[in-house]
């Protein structure tokens, strides 16, 4: 029974859904020099999540950034205050 759950959990189906789409006839060259007929739909599934996650790659660098810019001036006052109880307890 153990071995059914498993073996079930790593078979799930994945669905498919058919789009149309259009693209620049220099596209679709470029698309054929790489992927053949039969493997174009899994190149462009490849193609898109790699997109995908740079983009959230690079909003997330974004954020972070503009996190560090808003916190600098707290960060600072708090690295200052640390400092100073630091220097203290060195010269003791």
């Amino acid at each position: 029974m153990c071995i059914v759950s498993v073996y079930s959990k790593f078979m799930k189906k994945v669905t498919h859904k058919r789009i149309n789409i259009t693209l620049p006839e220099s596209t679709v060259a470029m698309l054929e020099n790489v992927a053949d007929k039969g493997g174009r739909s899994t190149f462009i599934d490849a193609a898109i999540r790699k997109h995908i996650h740079e983009i959230q790659k690079h909003d997330l660098r974004e954020q972070i950034k503009a996190g560090a810019i808003a916190n600098a001036e707290r960060d600072l006052e708090m690295a200052r205050e640390w400092f100073d109880i630091e220097e203290e307890l060195w010269r003791d």
